[in-house]
């Protein structure tokens, strides 16, 4: 399974910075330690991919380091040389990972052990979010390897408001967005099935609302599914203002990914958000994912047959 890092790009950001960079090695150090992986650096993502997705003049000023001090408040980082190069890296782990998914066939996962950046819109970036990876890799399967249906499983406590307004005309892309309905961003975009969530809301709740969720993505008939496994709907989560524990957590990754798994779609996996003090639980919570992921990497090989949505794919 590969396992896409960037975690060798850190940013300069200020003293006190409240965003959790370390987070990434840590990850990365825990996932390098299972059997099955190929972790890889991404290449950059290509402007032309980009363009697809976001506003010609944003990604212009993004590159030029000309984005207004209002743009950098919303977006939550100073502009930096490092901030573009670590976001084009991201980015293009997203990309790498659905490639790697869709040219697999049938049932397989890839990951970007960052990404998941859904708060990003088409002029402009908020949130922690500078481009949006997982919309810019979906139009690229789009146009460029004949994937006709993609859905956007977003997990993270947070609602993918950019996810949302991007994909509002794009009747190929399916969103599902699972989120809690007093938490940032306060104005909500319109996601194709919004599913909100109560301060405090536990597992048992939890897992509900996402099987309902679920059987409407099932109705889409996605070929690949991105999911964002956001580690921020922890109890410990500082940004979550939930309360599922870690065995929740991964019961809701078993969930989505036995789903996927039994309908024999692709997968990517990204991280989305966490924010959990110590910085050492969200860590645990996304290698967890990927150890979920693995156990159904190794059991789609064992069967040796992949379907999908409009595909049959046999191992030479």
């Amino acid at each position: 399974m590969k396992a896409l890092y960037c975690d060798d790009f850190v940013l300069p950001l200020p003293v006190a910075h409240r965003f959790p960079m370390r987070r990434y090695a840590l990850l990365r150090e825990r996932v390098a330690a299972l059997s099955g992986i190929q972790l890889l650096v991404p290449q950059s993502v290509s402007p032309e991919r980009l363009l697809r997705v976001h506003d010609p003049d944003y990604v212009s000023r993004v590159f030029g380091g000309g984005l207004t001090a209002l743009e950098q408040r919303r977006l939550g980082f100073p502009w930096s040389p490092a901030l573009l190069e670590r976001s084009l890296r991201s980015v293009g782990a997203t990309c790498e990972a659905a490639f790697s998914v869709w040219e697999a066939g049938g049932f397989a996962v890839a990951a970007n052990l960052a990404g998941g950046t859904h708060h990003a819109f088409a002029d402009r970036g908020e949130g922690f979010c500078l481009f949006n990876d997982c919309v810019v890799a979906a139009q690229a399967l789009l146009e460029e390897a004949g994937v006709e249906r993609i859905a956007m499983v977003d997990c993270d406590v947070h609602q993918g408001d950019g996810t949302a307004s991007l994909c509002g005309n794009e009747a190929r892309i399916f969103t599902l967005s699972l989120h809690g309905e007093k938490n940032y961003p306060f104005r909500k975009e319109t996601s194709d099935l919004d599913l909100e969530l109560p301060d405090g809301c536990e597992d048992e709740h939890y897992l509900q609302v996402l099987e309902r969720g679920w059987q409407a993505v099932a109705a889409s008939r996605p070929q690949v599914v991105f999911y964002l496994a956001g580690a921020d709907a922890f109890g410990g989560d500082r940004l979550g203002r939930l309360a599922l524990t870690k065995e929740g957590l991964v019961r809701r990754d078993r969930f989505v990914l036995g789903q996927c798994h039994q309908a024999g779609i692709g997968v990517v996996v990204v991280m989305a958000g966490g924010y959990a003090e110590p910085i050492e639980d969200t860590a645990d919570i996304q290698a967890r994912t990927i150890e979920v992921a693995l156990e159904f990497t190794f059991r789609s090989t064992e069967m040796g047959q992949k379907v999908g949505y409009g595909r049959i794919v046999r191992p030479i």
